[in-house]
């Protein structure tokens, strides 16, 4: 049986859910040629799982005994649906400019949302690779949702095989984890507090030079490999990036912004819950590797992505960048890296968002407006367009006093404290060597003399607004960082 407090602790991920079920019917029953306004029920879906997850805030509620409603969780939810209301007020012209099905593409985008929330909050392995799967099966459906695109057809398949793929590692990382927790446990479980009750033991015991201690290390060895493979992919981390570039390019560009930024937000989500509460006992076996993946991950994402002309290729490595800088706050064993992963989610959301969103917006039915000779003259042709794209573009390379400027100082300073300082050093060099292929867009807008006449559509009042919206977002984010950095803190302290 189940009580108020669970249907409670689920409240924010269960009215997404009704919102995307909502809008499915509504599409269902729409009268030919009738226009209904299916973003908006989205819209008021996201807010209301916004305020719910303000309510929840401190409460702490935990339902069934595999969904937790902490503050961490409820950060992730708050973030998630402010990636979901800015992805549907730039979708508004797009929608129906590439003619995409409109119900179709709204109730996948809430569906996928809820199933972030999920994953977000699950304490349970089992949970974690469910909510995987729901985000992923919509993600990919829209991926390939331009069914008239051989480039989009191309893209989705891509990213269904790899992320099968992945799926499967992760699979086989929590069935091993299970059978650790058979093996050295009471019984058999695929909880987070279980396996760590587990973890700790046999990380105490080999520390004491017990015998027995080497057979559950070489079990635990298998799977955190397994399990961290599985997210690695998830993340874009080196070198299981691979299907980033294709997947964002052959994508619609809005949905490559939500792909971008809510994927990447609720991945690293369960991976911070996973590793560091079910496996922190542990750090010092996992932490190296993570520390070659993350240096890997910052090198490759900054210097190919210097050779890309294609605009979405180029954001894509740019993300796959920021997974790097994301994974050395996770590496950082203290309060303030692990803060520091929450507050970079939440200023890389706005600030990816709006840069793809000027993309998709510039963009017409027949010119994609995705190749950076595209932004030649943009400032003589569209000024308040190319001043949003510079402060964009400007925080994605950590320039002050933008969001993205104070997420890096974070994250470095985090990685500095804790003795990872060259780290830390090969992370700022990586970010200065970004800083070309965003400036690049910046001289092409300003100063170049080629002045390309490139057709691009009108900007609706909506996607103005959501364009506002992330500019408000990333000046606050930078210039008065300390009240989100304290809920950070706040959040992060709930999953120990």
């Amino acid at each position: 049986m189940y009580s108020m407090t669970d249907i409670q602790a689920i409240m924010p991920m269960l009215i997404v859910t009704l919102s995307a079920v909502v809008t499915m019917v509504a599409e269902a029953f729409r009268p030919k040629g009738e226009r209904v306004p299916m973003g908006g029920l989205g819209i008021i879906g996201l807010v209301g799982a916004a305020i719910a997850s303000v309510l929840l805030w401190n409460r702490d509620l935990s339902a069934f005994g595999v969904v937790r409603a902490d503050n961490f969780a409820l950060f992730i939810n708050i973030t998630l649906t402010l990636i979901g209301i800015l992805t549907i007020l730039f979708s508004s012209e797009v929608v129906e400019r590439e003619e995409l099905p409109t119900g179709e593409y709204y109730s996948l985008l809430l569906f996928s949302i809820a199933g972030m929330m999920l994953m977000a909050s699950a304490t349970d392995l089992l949970l974690v690779f469910l909510a995987l799967e729901i985000l992923s099966l919509a993600v990919y459906v829209l991926t390939g949702i331009r069914r008239s695109s051989a480039e989009g057809a191309e893209a989705a398949f891509k990213y269904f095989l790899l992320g099968a793929f992945s799926s499967a590692f992760f699979l086989y990382g929590m069935a091993m984890t299970y059978v650790l927790t058979m093996t050295y446990g009471q019984r058999g479980s695929t909880r987070l507090d279980e396996i760590a009750a587990v973890v700790s033991g046999q990380a105490r015991d080999a520390l004491a030079g017990q015998a027995g201690a080497a057979p559950p290390n070489i079990l635990l060895f298998i799977a955190l490999t397994l399990l961290l493979v599985g997210f690695a992919f998830k993340v874009s981390a080196v070198p299981f990036h691979m299907w980033t570039p294709d997947a964002y390019q052959g994508a619609p560009t809005v949905v490559t912004g939500f792909m971008s930024t809510g994927v990447k937000a609720a991945a690293f989500a369960a991976f911070v819950r996973v590793f560091l509460s079910a496996f922190d006992a542990v750090r010092a076996d996992w932490a190296p590797v993570l520390w070659v993946i993350a240096i890997a991950t910052m090198l490759v994402g900054s210097i190919v992505g210097v050779a890309q002309s294609n605009i979405k290729r180029m954001l894509a490595y740019s993300s796959i960048a920021h997974g790097g800088y994301l994974l050395v706050g996770l590496i950082s064993g203290d309060s303030v890296g692990k803060a520091a992963v929450l507050f970079y989610l939440a200023a890389y959301a706005v600030t990816n968002l709006g840069a793809f969103g000027v993309v998709a917006l510039l963009a017409t039915k027949d010119h994609p407006h995705d190749e950076v000779r595209d932004f030649a003259g943009l400032w003589e042709r569209r000024p308040a367009v190319a001043a949003l794209m510079t402060v964009f573009l400007l925080s994605l390379g950590g320039f002050p006093p933008t969001a993205g400027f104070v997420a890096k100082w974070y994250v470095f300073s985090a990685a500095v404290e804790q003795g990872y300082i060259w780290l830390a050093i090969i992370g700022m060099l990586t970010s200065v060597v970004s800083v070309f292929y965003y400036l690049r867009i910046v001289v092409m807008m300003y100063m170049s003399d080629e002045k390309r006449e490139a057709p691009s559509s009108s900007i609706s009042p909506l996607a103005t607004a959501g364009l506002a919206l992330a500019v408000v977002g990333i000046f606050y984010l930078g210039i008065l960082p300390t009240g989100i950095i304290n809920l950070a803190l706040q959040s992060i302290d709930t999953i120990f």
